[in-house]
């Protein structure tokens, strides 16, 4: 297929954030502010990284990113007003060696786990999905290690990484809502 395709995004960064508040809504609200992105009208995409598109700093990304424009992302996010209760919320990411083939992200989101299980857990969700579109082995029943592992030794998948963020439930009950996101600009 050939043709121009105006959306589709260069560079994308990764941010996250936490906000809490009486009303579900504004907690959300509160963690895209955390986050750096609440300014944004914010559009849900899949789980493609386009080809040929760079990570940058969250710091330039949002810099790069005008208030109220329309900016895609793929967004996790998850809430609680149980007091005490963990909330997490993650995004991984899965880039090829090659520039010109596309990678995966993943969302995930969970109560009960910590940064490093839910981070792992989407980070491995990414990692995979691009390893069965590269036709390498995947072994679920096999360890994240032993997987890696496979993938290092065979030079198709350059880098995986996870942005996460997870937070205790408010003592008094108010909404607790966590926010990771990859932000294409």
């Amino acid at each position: 297929m050939t043709g121009n395709y105006p959306f589709v995004p260069k560079e994308a960064f990764l941010t996250n954030g936490v906000g809490r508040h009486k009303e579900k809504l504004q907690s959300f609200e509160m963690a895209l502010r955390d986050a750096g992105i609440a300014q944004l009208n914010l559009v849900r995409v899949s789980s493609i990284f386009p080809p040929h598109c760079k990570l940058i700093s969250r710091e330039a990304g949002i810099r790069k990113l005008k208030a109220g424009g329309i900016t895609f992302c793929v967004i996790s996010d998850n809430a609680t007003n149980e007091p005490h209760r963990l909330v997490a919320a993650s995004v991984g990411i899965a880039i090829p060696k090659d520039p010109t083939q596309y990678g995966y992200l993943s969302e995930h989101h969970s109560f009960g786990q910590t940064d490093t299980v839910a981070g792992d857990y989407a980070e491995d969700l990414a990692a995979s999905m691009l390893a069965t579109i590269l036709g390498l082995p995947f072994d679920p029943d096999k360890s994240w290690n032993e997987t890696k592992e496979v993938w290092k030794i065979s030079g198709k998948i350059v880098s995986t990484r996870n942005v996460v963020q997870s937070a205790m439930g408010h003592k008094d009950g108010c909404w607790t809502t966590v926010v990771a996101a990859a932000v294409f600009v």
